[in-house]
């Protein structure tokens, strides 16, 4: 990423803000953001072996339309694909998530919103 910015070895990237610019502008996805993408076209391929809220209980909140996420006590269970998975699609806008029925739509308007955002940790 250095080469064709013209930046020197040692110029701080993230200081400058250079390189988020840069990757943004070439349309290539930090890795957090990768592994969402990756994470949540699992879920939405598989959205068939979860329960939404609304299936669960009929009290109308609004959390009414998101998946239903499992009550685990164990770490080993909350770390795994599937419910990591739920949580982040949980987290996601409800424009993303409404496309989750049509993967063509779903893919290229999540993947435009990970590009606006630039997620580099899970806190963000």
């Amino acid at each position: 990423m250095r080469l064709p910015h013209y930046m020197k070895n040692y110029d701080d990237c993230w200081k400058q803000r250079i390189l988020p610019r840069a990757v943004q502008k070439l349309n290539i996805l930090p890795l957090y953001s990768q592994y969402i993408l990756s994470l949540l076209l699992f879920i939405v391929k598989n959205i068939n072996m979860s329960k939404s809220n609304s299936v669960v209980h009929s009290i109308n909140t609004r959390h009414y339309s998101d998946l239903h996420l499992l009550s685990v006590h164990l770490s080993k269970f909350q770390k795994r694909v599937y419910h990591s998975g739920i949580k982040v699609f949980n987290c996601m806008p409800a424009r993303i998530k409404s496309f989750s029925s049509d993967m063509r739509k779903f893919k290229p308007a999540l993947k435009r919103f990970l590009l606006e955002g630039s997620f580099y940790t899970s806190q963000e």
